[in-house]
């Protein structure tokens, strides 16, 4: 199948690597805002799965190229309306890089334009594609932590003031927010993955005077799932030197602790188990120090469900849920009062 990347910016490189390792799938083109950087990458691109890549020149192009399956977008949150509605109107489906949008609104404007084109629409929330949450995930459908009674998620990331200094990160105009909507969104859909939605929210979002910006760098929040568990999170990019996000499960029968890759579950009789293997997660001062297979594995899927009709591991529809978490946590901030969350 072929594809085409659009967003030439820090995970440009995950894609290309994770396309030139993919069973079945050709990179058809790149496209970005800088002509010549354009041109840099599809020469590097060019050299790294051993055939030429061209520069794509429009989104109106791409669209109008029955050859190309399917479209990756890697680009800011703030440049997207335009490339969904173009590619969406001549069918083509849709891979993107979190977050859907800037706001939950915008994201659900989004999510509802595919659904009525009838194109399908995967998010990269490539956490769902680790061998330890896959696991998990199986282990909790399985019922063998028994009901589970309290949830900790927990994100002690770095972020040097240079990573805030590219222009537009860290604010609302460009990216939607701070550590939430940009780190933290993963290791929370993971957990809205694994164990269900949440109804509703306590939230506190601050901006630290370890960097200069306009979002949050640290959120914390209490979370009632609808399944009857409680949580707490908390999120930061200011815990130097950075450590992996974590998800900690307490369960009737076990509890389950996940980690840089791993999975440690812990029977109340006493039985340890642990799967998976570690491996580095982007948590310090390397924003890309975490292995391209992950995103492999999430292209690859997206790939497998275009074919079969299936759908992706993260579709638009489902990524939805961390956005109302985000935006329900915002609003809990300002307030200072519990807040509900509401679906269509």
């Amino acid at each position: 199948m072929k594809t085409v990347l659009v967003g030439l910016g820090m995970v440009a490189d995950t894609h290309l690597a994770a396309i030139r390792d993919a069973e079945g799938i050709e990179l058809a083109g790149v496209m970005g805002r800088d002509t010549a950087r354009a041109q840099a990458f599809a020469d590097k691109a060019s050299a790294a799965v051993g055939y030429a890549v061209p520069v794509r020149s429009s989104p109106a192009e791409i669209a109008e190229d029955r050859t190309v399956d399917f479209v990756i977008i890697a680009t800011p949150p703030d440049a997207r309306q335009e490339l969904v509605d173009t590619l969406s109107a001549a069918g083509k489906p849709i891979l993107m890089e979190k977050p859907i949008e800037r706001t939950l609104a915008a994201a659900e404007a989004l999510v509802a334009r595919c659904e009525t084109a009838q194109v399908p629409l995967g998010i990269v929330l490539q956490h769902r594609a680790r061998a330890a949450s896959q696991k998990l995930k199986q282990l909790l459908d399985g019922r063998a932590l028994g009901q589970v009674a309290t949830v900790e998620i927990r994100v002690p990331w770095w972020r040097d003031q240079a990573y805030y200094d590219a222009p537009g990160r860290g604010t609302y105009a460009r990216d939607g927010g701070g550590v939430m909507i940009n780190q933290a969104i993963h290791t929370l859909d993971l957990a809205l993955w694994l164990l269900g939605p949440v109804r509703r929210v306590q939230a506190m979002l601050r901006t630290t005077p370890l960097h200069r910006m306009e979002a949050e760098d640290w959120a914390g929040a209490l979370l009632e799932f609808d399944s009857g568990a409680c949580g707490s999170l908390m999120a930061t990019t200011s815990a130097y030197p950075g450590e992996a996000e974590s998800l900690s499960l307490q369960g009737e029968k076990a509890a389950a602790h996940l980690a840089s890759g791993v999975l440690t579950v812990t029977h109340l009789d006493g039985r340890v188990e642990t799967f998976g293997a570690e491996a580095t997660t982007g948590g310090g001062a390397d924003p890309m120090g975490f292995t391209h297979a992950w995103h492999q594995h999430v292209l690859e899927d997206f790939a497998h469900c275009l074919i079969s009709g299936a759908t992706p591991l993260a579709s638009g529809r489902s990524a939805l849920e961390a956005h109302r978490v985000i935006d329900a946590m915002e609003r809990a901030s300002r307030s200072g009062h519990i807040t509900e969350i509401t679906r269509p």
